[in-house]
């Protein structure tokens, strides 16, 4: 269990789960670059969250929702919350995160949707099954089963965002394509900075040749 003081952010397990050094760069130096892609992400999200409250049917909608899970060290915020009108009255919580792009090849999107579900469960004492997520490029829904192999590694993801957090110690960069899509690009240099240390390294093993 966590203490109230040693929460971090949920947004810390999608940045952790798609590249380490982002996720520092962001939460422990504090960097943040804006760019045309999080300008539209931050305005889809904020566009979200100015809602309150709305009902059709049997099916009740929260946005903006308050989360926080002492047992995995999580705080934030949900975009959407829909609460479905069970056949025994009962209500099940429905989490709903807003992307501004398309599906992505790796998990980072659906373990920070399924880290939300980890929060709503500890607050409200009930199994969530499934989620969504809905891409503004795509303009469709994504539906996420919350199964034990997606959890597990949410949890892995957390605790390694913890480790990582509580360090206060920045990965090296390592090129990779998934770095041409990042907001960061500018501010972390994979390309120029990893090969610095590629020189640096040849030069160490020259010197060390008789």
């Amino acid at each position: 269990m966590y203490s109230p003081d040693d929460l971090i952010q949920l947004s810390a397990l999608q940045h952790m789960a798609f590249c380490p050094r982002q996720c520092a760069l962001i939460h422990i130096e504090q960097t943040w670059a804006e760019s045309g892609r999080t300008a539209e992400g931050r305005i889809m999200h904020e566009r979200v969250h100015e809602e309150n409250r709305e009902s059709r049917g049997d099916v009740r909608i929260d946005y903006g929702v308050a989360l926080r899970s002492l047992r995995i060290g999580l705080i934030g915020k949900a975009d959407v919350v829909e609460f479905h009108r069970q056949p025994d009255g009962l209500w099940r919580p429905f989490p709903v995160e807003y992307k501004r792009g398309k599906p992505k090849a790796d998990d980072c999107d659906k373990v920070q949707l399924c880290a939300q579900a980890l929060c709503l469960e500890e607050m409200l004492s009930v199994a969530i099954l499934k989620g969504a997520l809905f891409y503004g490029q795509t303009r469709h829904r994504l539906d996420v089963v919350f199964d034990d192999a997606l959890r597990w590694k949410t949890e892995e993801t957390a605790r390694k965002a913890h480790e990582l957090i509580d360090s206060g110690i920045t990965p090296k960069p390592v090129y990779a394509k998934r770095c041409e899509s990042c907001s960061l690009m500018a501010e972390c240099l994979p390309k120029t900075i990893q090969k610095r240390r590629s020189v640096k390294s040849y030069m160490a093993r020259v010197m060390e040749e008789p």
